[in-house]
């Protein structure tokens, strides 16, 4: 995994430094910038596998930058750090798109096996199902625009998490995964979010694919086991 392109947004030089240095010598291209608007006209211009942005930011802060790669419609995983260690701070930049997070001060090879754990995941997401377009329940799922069309037309542009999930239960189909079967496929780290995570996900994920989100019937619960994907007989 060598020579993979990172974008760092951080505004403290020693810890910018310190993220660069490192990666460098790992073997990934490292760009650096000190503001969130110098961080907007990268994330346009260039293409990336991996962002890492800190929170606090000058101009824009890190969770604009995660909105906008979002509306971009950027599918690259995002790395945040922050020196807030709040759950409720953590869990917002997961609901704005991010895939990760570290808190500062760190550790500088959990930041490096995290930086390729998440491009690796990304990689693996787009290698799988082969179809690189498909029917999933009534929706139609394209793996390599990073987006979900309804019955009726529209197009939504869907986060990184949530599309390794639905790739991970086209592969699966009719199989029970438990929460941690999830976490392990999704988010593949040594220490995982909680369990619950996985339940706001399914949750968002419900919104976008079943007809009536409270009552499902593509991704099912089943009780104290986990979900289940069912293609049923309205899928096309």
């Amino acid at each position: 995994m060598s020579d993979m392109r990172v974008l760092l947004v951080e505004d403290d030089q020693l810890t910018a430094n310190m993220v660069q240095v490192n990666l460098e010598h790992e073997g990934f291209t490292v760009s650096v910038c000190r503001d969130g608007g110098a961080g907007f006209e990268a994330m346009e211009l260039e293409t990336y596998d991996l962002f890492i942005f800190d929170l606090m930011l000058p101009i824009y802060s890190g969770s604009d930058l995660v909105r906008r790669a979002r509306d971009l419609g950027l599918g690259t995983p995002i790395m945040m750090l922050t020196a807030r260690s709040e759950m409720q701070v953590k869990v917002e930049a997961l609901e704005l798109g991010a895939d990760d997070y570290l808190t500062k001060p760190f550790y500088v090879p959990e930041l490096i096996a995290r930086s390729r754990a998440l491009i690796r995941r990304s990689q693996s997401m787009l290698e799988a199902p082969a179809d690189r377009c498909f029917h999933f329940g009534e929706v139609l799922v394209d793996l390599d625009r990073q987006t979900i069309t309804q019955p009726d037309g529209s197009l939504e542009t869907v986060g990184e998490r949530e599309m390794a999930m639905i790739a991970l239960f086209a592969r699966e189909p009719r199989r029970v995964l438990s929460r941690a079967d999830i976490l392990e496929e999704v988010w593949g780290m040594e220490k995982f979010p909680s369990e619950r995570t996985v339940d706001n996900y399914v949750v968002r994920l419900r919104r976008l694919i079943e007809r009536v989100p409270d009552e499902p019937r593509v991704l099912v619960s089943v009780r104290g086991r986990g979900y289940r994907y069912d293609p049923h007989e309205g899928s096309v």
